[in-house]
C-alpha cells in the first residue's frame, strides 16, 4: 500500500515532526518533576465542600466487608454486594459525600468526556437516563448521591475518614483497617476502590514556595476567591490577572470560563491537547422512553468493542472516541485484492489522518495563525487522553487571553509575584494548578497507605518488580483482599465499565465465601504466575502502543521514561471485551480456579 498515493501529507515528515516534538519534552526527572502535597503544601488537599468536620468516636467493631473509597468503584462494589445478598459492609470515604473524583472536581465546566449513557453507572438499576449526552459534574455528583440513597449506603459509610493502614491478622483471619480517625475496624474482606485519579500533584517549579499571591488546585476549586459556581459567573475575577498551568482535560473545560471572567488570563502550555468536537445535545426523550431492558450494558459493550478494534454492526455512541476506529476500519474495507495489508501501517495512516483533522480544527477556530500553530498537537492520538470541547479554542481569540507556550519546557520559575517563561516575567494575582493527579507512582503511594499481608509482607515490596495478581484483583499472600485496578485487568477508556465488571466478579466470590462459611480466600502462587505469563505474552493492546515510548511525555507513558515494570503491570492485552468475557466464563464454571479456600 503506497503511503504517497493514499495520503495528502508526507508520512516521513510527520514521523520526524512527532519525534522532534517528543524529544524536546523529555526530561530526566520524569515523575519526580511533581511534588507531593505534604508539609507546607498539605493545605491544597483541604476539603472546601465541608463546612464543619463531623465528630465521632473511634470504631473498633467488625464487618463482613470494608470498602475503601466512595467513588464509582466503591458505589458499584456496594451495589453488587447488596444484589448478591451481602449487606454487612462499610464504606470508608475521605470526602464528605459520595462521588470520588466527581466530589472533588467541581471546577467550572467540569463534564464527563465519555458519553453519559455509558459512563454513569447503574442507570438501569436506578431507572435514570442522563439529561444530556455528556453530563456536567453537578448531575454526576447528584447521580452518585442517588446511588447511595437507592442502595441505603449512607448509613453504612464513614465520610471524612481516610485509611492509613491495612494489615492482616492471621490469628483471627481478619483485616484491621486503621484510619485517621483512630478507627481499628475488623473486616473479613476488603475491597480497595481507591480510584486511579484522586491524589493531586503540584509541579516542582523552582520558587513555587515563594509566590505571595493566591493559589489553588483545580481539584479543590476556590469559589470563595473566584466567585460564581460550576456553571461559571466567576465575578470576583473581574479585576484579577490569572495564570493557569496545564492544558490537559481539566483546563480544556475551565479555561473558557476563566477567559470570560478574568481581567487577563495567561494559559501556560507545555504540550497542547487534542481538542475534538464536543457536540453535546439534550437527551431525546422519545429515545429514552423506548429503551429496552439491557440497553446500557449493550451500549457499553458496543463502545468498548469499537475501542478494542472489534467491528460492530452499528456505532451507537458515534463520537470522537469511535471516529478514529472508524477511520481504521475504513482503510480495511477499502483495501483492494493484492494490497499490502500492513496493519500497523494502516493504523498509523488512520491516526495521521485523524490528527490532521484535529489540527485543521484549530485553524478553523483560532484567528491568529501564530497562536493557532502553537495549539496544534503533533503526536499520535491516544498518546495523551483526547479532549472534546467547542469553547476552548475560540477563547484564544479574546483580547484578554494570552497563550504562553513554553515550547515543551514548562514554566522556568515562579517568583513572589508571578511566573517566568523564556526570560519573560508574567505578573499575576492568582495561579491555578491544573496539573492533574498522580498516575505513574506506586499503587500503595497513590492509595495513601501500605497493605501488610501474611508474615508482615508489604504489598509495596511484593509489587516492587511489577504487579502480581490474578485477573488484576487479588495477590498471593494477601487473602480476602480485592483490588479495583487497571494493572493486569481490562483497560477501557470507559473506566466505570471496568469497575462494574470488577464489582460483579468480587461480589460473586465474596458472597460464595460468606454463604459457605469460608474464612479465607487467597490467590494461589501458581495462578498468579500463570496470569503474569499471560500479561507478559501480549506486546500491546489492540489499539497499539497507547502512550508508548514514541509518544510525547505524559502520564500514559510514565512521563517518557521507560518503566522496567511496565509490561508486567500492563492491562490485559487482549482488550476489555475479551477480558470481561474471560471473567464471565470463569464464574460460570463455578470451580473458582486459581483460588484457595480455607
Amino acid at each position: 500500500m503506497s503511503e504517497a498515493k493514499e495520503t495528502s501529507f508526507d508520512p516521513e515528515a510527520m514521523r520526524a515532526r512527532y519525534a522532534a516534538e517528543r524529544d524536546k519534552r523529555l526530561r530526566p526527572d520524569g515523575n519526580e518533576q511533581y511534588m507531593e502535597m505534604t508539609g507546607q503544601y498539605a493545605h491544597y488537599l483541604d476539603d472546601p465542600y465541608v463546612e464543619e468536620p463531623t465528630k465521632r468516636k473511634p470504631l473498633d467493631d467488625e464487618v463482613d466487608v470494608a470498602i475503601i473509597g466512595g467513588g464509582f468503584g466503591g458505589l458499584q462494589a456496594a451495589a453488587r454486594l447488596t444484589q448478591a445478598g451481602v449487606t454487612d459492609f462499610r464504606i470508608i470515604e475521605k470526602g464528605g459525600d459520595f462521588g470520588g473524583t466527581w466530589y472533588w472536581n467541581r471546577y467550572p465546566g467540569a463534564q464527563c468526556d465519555i458519553e453519559s449513557y455509558c459512563y454513569l453507572p447503574l442507570l438501569e438499576e436506578l431507572d435514570y437516563v442522563p439529561k444530556e449526552k455528556y453530563s456536567y459534574a453537578r448531575e454526576i455528583l447528584e447521580h452518585s448521591e442517588r446511588i447511595g440513597k437507592h442502595f441505603s449506603l449512607y448509613e453504612k459509610t464513614l465520610f471524612q475518614t481516610e485509611v492509613r493502614g491495612l494489615e492482616w491478622d492471621s490469628e483471627i483471619k481478619r483485616w484491621i483497617v486503621r484510619t485517621n480517625r483512630e478507627d481499628a475496624i475488623k473486616a473479613r474482606f476488603v475491597s480497595m476502590a481507591n480510584g486511579p485519579l484522586h491524589r493531586p500533584k503540584l509541579p516542582g517549579i523552582p520558587g513555587i514556595e515563594n509566590y505571595q499571591g493566591h493559589t489553588f488546585h483545580t481539584s479543590r476549586w476556590d469559589y470563595e476567591y473566584t466567585g460564581g459556581g460550576p456553571d461559571g459567573g466567576l465575578d470576583k475575577l473581574e479585576n484579577k490577572r490569572v495564570a493557569i498551568i496545564g492544558t490537559g482535560a481539566t483546563a480544556i473545560q475551565c479555561v473558557p470560563f476563566l477567559g470570560e471572567a478574568a481581567e487577563h488570563l495567561f494559559v501556560f502550555q507545555r504540550t497542547p491537547s487534542t481538542v475534538d468536537v464536543r457536540g453535546n445535545t439534550p437527551t431525546d426523550t422519545e429515545w429514552a422512553s423506548g429503551l429496552e431492558t439491557g440497553w446500557q450494558k449493550h451500549r457499553m459493550e458496543n463502545f468498548n468493542g469499537l475501542l478494542s478494534g472489534v467491528p460492530q454492526d452499528k456505532d451507537l455512541v458515534d463520537d470522537g472516541w469511535t471516529d478514529l476506529i472508524e477511520k481504521m476500519m475504513h482503510q480495511f474495507r477499502n483495501a483492494k485484492p493484492g494490497d499490502n495489508m500492513d496493519i500497523p501501517q494502516m493504523m498509523e495512516m488512520a491516526n495521521f489522518e485523524k490528527m490532521e483533522e484535529i489540527r485543521a480544527r484549530v485553524d478553523d477556530y483560532v484567528d491568529d495563525p501564530d497562536v493557532a500553530e502553537k495549539l496544534k498537537p503533533y503526536y499520535k492520538m491516544f498518546c495523551k487522553r483526547p479532549t472534546f470541547n467547542d469553547e476552548y479554542l475560540p477563547t484564544f481569540n479574546r483580547s484578554n487571553v494570552t497563550l504562553v507556550d513554553t515550547d515543551g519546557k514548562g514554566v522556568e520559575q515562579i517568583t513572589e509575584t508571578g511566573l517566568v517563561v523564556s526570560g519573560q516575567h508574567y505578573e499575576v494575582d492568582c495561579i491555578i494548578f491544573s496539573t492533574g493527579f498522580e498516575v505513574g507512582t506506586s499503587y500503595t503511594r497513590r492509595s495513601g497507605y501500605d497493605v501488610i499481608g501474611h508474615d508482615d509482607q508489604k504489598l509495596s515490596d511484593y509489587w516492587r518488580e511489577g504487579t502480581r495478581t490474578l485477573h488484576g484483583m487479588g495477590s498471593h499472600g494477601f487473602p480476602n483482599l480485592f483490588i479495583m485496578n487497571t494493572s493486569q485487568g481490562g483497560f477501557t477508556a470507559n473506566f466505570p465499565h471496568l469497575l462494574d465488571e470488577s464489582a460483579v466478579h468480587q461480589a460473586f466470590i465474596m458472597s460464595h465465601a460468606l454463604a459457605s462459611g469460608i474464612e479465607s480466600v487467597e490467590v494461589t502462587k501458581k495462578a498468579e504466575d500463570e496470569w503474569i505469563d499471560t500479561i507478559m505474552g501480549f506486546s500491546g493492546g489492540p489499539l497499539g502502543a497507547i502512550g508508548g515510548p514514541d509518544c510525547t511525555p505524559g502520564y500514559y507513558n510514565n512521563e517518557g521514561q521507560p518503566n522496567p515494570n511496565a509490561l508486567q503491570s500492563a492491562p490485559y492485552g487482549g482488550g476489555s471485551i475479551k477480558f470481561f468475557k474471560l471473567l464471565e466464563e470463569w464464574r460460570e464454571t463455578g470451580s473458582f480456579e486459581g483460588l484457595e479456600f480455607s
